[in-house]
């Protein structure tokens, strides 16, 4: 069997990962990387042995000219959209990581290009296949805690501290704060392991002088009658990331990947979790040959889009990329 040709546009940090989960995969071979920056592209092509590969500054210029039937999105957030509309005009597969659009419009378009081309089109929530979550969502599914009452999500992070004079805090390039980055993920989990559909949102966003958002806290309200605290610190010492998803039989803590389940006056129970076995990257790949369907598809993906584009809606806080496809979609 041929390989998978993959192409990667963007050699940032993200891509790193990417690049090293596909490299152990025998099906792939990356043939292309594209990056505006010379000098990243050059480092990230001798640090994973890619001299094969085909080098561009310009990633239209890859999908016109590289041998290619799939690519890895991993540049800045409002550049997405337009990139994973190019990729799969060109007739080819695509990996979009986090968020997958900016807005809803946006989400919804792609999703229509993607069905319309007949190519795969998967959002890189890398959480979707950690057995962590994939216990929590099985638990929540199974009534194992009983019909959901609240849920609180927090994410702390030393995230204002490290990205002064990134494209992260540059709205024009991110789209938002750290809710838009990191803070995706924790809308994900929240979304994906629950299946709650958000109908009200009340949040406070605190920009501590930066040009976008650093601290969001939310209070959600749910079609299904259960609350949520949504707490995404970017302003922070250190990374801590915990959930607790409370039911009317008892309670699940997570707690930087540690699990207990609790029930009233009885011990707490640590489940024994199963190795992992997939990722964002082998899992399209697989999807790519028929092995399964898309586990992380566009119309999930939108979930998201749509949830953070409520918070900044109800705080009266509309990123740049956000406003502009809205007048777009309304001229």
């Amino acid at each position: 069997m041929s390989k998978i040709r993959v192409g990667l546009i963007g050699t940032g940090g993200i891509a790193g990962l990417h690049a090293r989960q596909l490299l152990e995969l025998p099906e792939v071979q990356i043939t292309a990387v594209s990056d505006t920056s010379v000098s990243n592209r050059e480092k990230f092509v001798e640090k994973f042995s890619l001299s094969e590969a085909d080098q561009f500054s310009d990633y239209q210029e890859m999908l016109e000219q590289a041998d290619l039937d799939a690519v890895v999105i991993c540049s800045p957030h409002t550049l997405h959209f337009q990139q994973a509309n190019n990729v799969l005009n060109s007739g080819l597969h695509v990996l979009i990581e986090k968020p997958m659009t900016c807005s809803s419009a946006e989400a919804e378009l792609l999703i229509k290009t993607a069905e319309q081309a007949g190519k795969i089109m998967q959002v890189s929530y890398q959480r979707h296949f950690q057995p962590e979550f994939l216990y929590i969502r099985d638990a929540i599914a199974s009534g194992e805690i009983g019909k959901l009452t609240s849920i609180t999500a927090s994410l702390y992070q030393e995230w204002r501290q490290g990205t002064p004079g990134s494209w992260r805090q540059d709205p024009a390039l991110s789209g938002g704060g750290f809710l838009m980055d990191s803070g995706s993920h924790i809308i994900d989990v929240l979304l994906w392991t629950s299946g709650l559909t958000p109908v009200e949102v009340k949040p406070q966003l605190h920009m501590h002088g930066a040009a976008v958002e650093i601290d969001t806290f939310t209070s959600i309200r749910f079609a299904e009658g259960a609350v949520a605290g949504l707490n995404l610190v970017g302003y922070s010492p250190c990374w801590h990331e915990t959930f607790v998803f409370c039911g009317e039989n008892g309670g699940i803590f997570y707690d930087n990947g540690k699990i207990t389940l609790r029930r009233l006056g009885q011990e707490a129970i640590v489940p024994e979790l199963p190795v992992q076995t997939t990722n964002q990257d082998k899992s399209f790949i697989d999807a790519i040959l028929g092995r399964h369907e898309v586990l992380v598809p566009g119309e999930f993906a939108l979930k998201v889009v749509k949830l953070s584009e409520m918070i900044y809606h109800a705080a009266s806080y509309v990123p740049d990329a956000a406003l502009e496809a809205e007048e777009e979609q309304t001229a």
